[in-house]
């Protein structure tokens, strides 16, 4: 390492103190120069191995040979006419590809926006709209955003929301299960049973179901620590929502694009939704998201009420339509398996070495370690879990947290990561348990 590339990387560094505020955290404070699959190198030719995949947004990670060249041929062509000024032939084809791989065998169409909060609160605006009714359900642990509305439906009060309201009316937060969380002398089949029955009671005590739009769900919560919900409740929630017309959404951000095993997480629990949000992983890395679901539902709004200036980016859309190939072509699918597996029992192996490892959960390759003083007492340790992810960063390994008492440890690893990549990165997990 030169003394070139260390001040290149303080200097940095200051500007970044300098000309960009705090609140935008930084997990490391190294900077990227080049990435590839799941190795990302930094300007003072530093290789990290990459579990965190950009918060899920890199199922097929760094710099796919197919998107760049998808994302170039774009960029030849035109950047951005501005679909509501003149059309474009990357957006039709991407909503239509959607239609065509996303859940139910009703009429569907899709529509384009930036970022996952605008996708959230544009299925609200479409849920109220066809639904002539105001009030929205989230979950307890949930995250779906920082505008106000998204962060009015998130649970996590820090960082997400001190300070910054008044949040948006008619937002109220269903309880969520968490079996690893349950009293000891409850069978997970009461627990299960008992939930069901709060949420139901939760329309009768909080909110009157007759005026709620849409209730959304993350098939499994992701910043809320990768609580993974028994089949049972979720298929309770689309019944319930059903029966009183609610428009039932599944926001799929985190957990679409084979990063649970299948395309879409909500196909593990025999459930069709009316609505998906997606976007992270749509467009490797290129700010894109969507809805796509039911066409009577999402053709409700009259021209010119739902879009925006970058809303379904044609190069963006370039990317997403390399992803749905390539998701398809590689097998992403059972390449989330294999992952996940191998992950879990790199877990497994730690778990029997170290007393504050507490429960491991997975569903295809969204798997997380929950970090607790000991098994007995379960008691959350943000702490150690800080402890491991500094350890981790220090020593080439990309790793986030989760949860609300942030003491979950979430692996969101590119689903092409090599063998080699894989090895590296656990042999450096495996250090920074100590």
């Amino acid at each position: 390492m030169t003394q070139s590339y260390l001040s290149k990387t303080k200097e940095l560094q200051d500007k970044r103190l300098k000309y960009v505020p705090k609140g935008v955290s930084n997990g490391n404070l190294n900077i990227a120069s080049s990435a590839k699959g799941a190795t990302i190198l930094d300007i003072d030719h530093n290789e990290y191995i990459d579990f965190a995949g950009a918060i899920g947004t890199l199922n097929v990670g760094h710099s796919h040979k197919k998107v760049t060249e998808a994302v170039k041929e774009q960029v030849d062509k035109f950047l951005h006419p501005g679909f509501n000024v003149m059309m474009y032939q990357g957006y039709i084809s991407l909503a239509e590809k959607l239609c065509e791989i996303s859940p139910g065998s009703f009429d569907k169409q899709a529509i384009f926006f930036n970022s996952g909060a605008e996708a959230v609160e544009n299925a609200i605006k479409v849920s109220r709209r066809f639904t002539g009714r105001q009030a929205v359900v989230s979950f307890v642990r949930g995250y779906h955003g920082r505008t106000n509305l998204t962060m009015g439906m998130t649970s996590k009060v820090k960082p997400y929301k001190l300070g910054f309201g008044p949040f948006a009316p008619e937002i109220y937060q269903a309880p969520f299960p968490y079996l690893y969380r349950k009293p000891s002398e409850m069978s997970d089949e009461a627990y299960i049973d008992h939930v069901i029955e709060e949420f139901k009671d939760f329309f009768i005590a909080t909110v009157a179901p007759e005026t709620v739009a849409c209730v959304v769900m993350e098939p499994v919560q992701g910043e809320g620590g990768f609580v993974i919900p028994p089949k049972r409740f979720v298929q309770a929630v689309s019944e319930f929502c059903k029966e009183h017309g609610i428009v039932f959404v599944a926001d799929e951000i985190q957990t679409g694009f084979c990063r649970t095993g299948k395309l879409f997480a909500i196909e593990h629990f025999d459930v069709v939704p009316d609505l998906m949000t997606v976007s992270k992983s749509l467009a490797a890395g290129l700010p894109l998201s969507g809805i796509v679901g039911r066409a009577d539902i999402l053709n409700v709004a009259d021209p010119g009420e739902l879009g925006g200036t970058y809303a379904g980016n044609p190069v963006a859309c370039a990317a997403a339509l390399a992803v749905i190939d390539i998701v398809k072509e590689e097998n992403l699918s059972a390449k989330a398996e294999i992952l996940g597996q191998k992950i879990e029992d790199k877990l497994y192996e730690l778990y029997a070495k170290h007393e504050y490892v507490g429960e491991i959960r997975r569903l295809g390759a969204m798997v997380a370690v929950e970090i607790v003083e000991n098994r007995e007492n379960k008691k959350p340790n943000k702490a150690k879990t800080a402890e491991i992810i500094k350890k981790a960063n220090e020593n080439g390994l990309l790793l986030l947290s989760a949860g609300l008492k942030g003491n979950i440890i979430r692996f969101l690893a590119p689903l092409v990561i090599t063998d080699e990549e894989l090895a590296k990165g656990l042999a450096i997990l495996e250090k920074s348990f100590i």
